[in-house]
């Protein structure tokens, strides 16, 4: 089983010494709201382990990587925000960008968006062929957006513009459209049956 991401919030509130905190934080309590909501919703399929820290009962622990004020969130002992209310693309991002190094993708997926011909044209072809995928749409789900990039960019470089289709097919990256053609052709998944009739080649006219 692979390691969950391992965050770190650390709250203002706690004690050292003689000192204490007693006024509530409620840019924390925000920010514990909106893991909360992120864990159940965007990053539902990704393995978390969250640990919430009182900061000034243990204020040396993130001031050795720089954040000094809370509320702080690190992910992976990595600092990604700190002094305000958590930015919720920051942390879905910086979660998939660990959980990429990771995570490999498995089966047959199909990342795009719904104003794009190649992505209709793809998931058309895939539906004649009688293949079975999960779709991403990456304008609406910011996880899958993030997670499409960085596995995309590793196979094309980072200089390369990453469009729509990416497609991975039995866990193997195949690319976009005509890629996926390609691929359908040479597993000879791209011919119509012998016994489906066009309807076009058998009409008859009614006098």
């Amino acid at each position: 089983m692979t390691d969950p991401i391992k965050i770190t919030l650390y709250r203002w509130g706690g004690s050292w010494g003689p000192f204490s905190v007693k006024i509530p934080c409620g840019e924390c309590t925000l920010t514990k709201d909106i893991l909360k909501d992120t864990f159940e919703n965007e990053l539902a399929d990704v393995p978390i382990e969250l640990e919430v820290k009182d900061w000034l009962s243990h204020w040396w622990e993130p001031l050795k990587v720089g954040a000094w004020h809370a509320p702080i969130l690190m992910i992976e002992g990595k600092v990604v925000s700190q002094g305000e209310a958590l930015n919720r693309g920051v942390l879905v991002q910086s979660v998939i960008k660990e959980w990429t190094k990771r995570d490999t993708l498995k089966g047959n997926i199909v990342y795009g968006k719904a104003t794009c011909p190649y992505c209709v044209k793809a998931k058309k072809m895939l539906n004649d062929a009688g293949i079975e995928y999960q779709y991403h749409d990456v304008v609406k789900e910011s996880a899958a957006l993030y997670r499409m990039i960085p596995e995309v960019k590793a196979i094309i470089g980072e200089k390369t513009p990453v469009t729509v289709p990416q497609i991975w097919l039995e866990g193997q990256y195949i690319g976009g459209a005509d890629n996926l053609a390609a691929w359908l052709e040479e597993k000879g998944l791209n011919k119509v049956p012998d016994n489906v009739v066009s309807l076009d080649d058998n009409q008859t006219s009614v006098g």
